[in-house]
């Protein structure tokens, strides 16, 4: 049996913004509007399709890139202003990690949800 994700909902303050902002530091395109969804045009077919929404809790998503992916996102997210980290708990501000010999870094978006982009997929057990 074979089971991918196709789609997840992101809610979002400002749809339009906050899908571009992904969009833009993970060097994807969106695709065209789907009714009330923006969505953002990942790999094998997923997409993240942003909604508007007032009261939410925050989500995480962690992206899998190659070295030149992370390097060009890294880039884009320092560019950016937004607030980046080694950690998931936000203690380690201006850091990335080296799990599972790659690298990692933690950033938030616009709605504060915090995403990931990592290098290597995470084994078995923490590091």
């Amino acid at each position: 049996m074979t089971v991918a994700l196709d789609h997840t909902i992101v809610p979002a303050r400002d749809t339009r913004a906050s899908a571009a902002f992904l969009s833009r530091i993970l060097g994807v395109p969106l695709a065209p509007p789907w009714g009330p969804f923006v969505p953002v045009q990942l790999g094998h077919g997923t997409t993240l399709d942003y909604v508007d929404a007032h009261d939410f809790d925050e989500h995480h998503y962690a992206f899998l890139v190659d070295d030149a992916e992370f390097d060009a996102a890294f880039d884009r997210i320092r560019a950016s202003g937004t607030g980046w980290y080694a950690d998931p708990f936000r203690h380690e501000p201006e850091a990335i990690n080296h799990h599972y010999g790659g690298r990692g870094v933690y950033f938030d978006d616009p709605d504060r949800h915090l995403m990931e982009i990592i290098t290597a997929t995470y084994g078995a057990a923490p590091e």
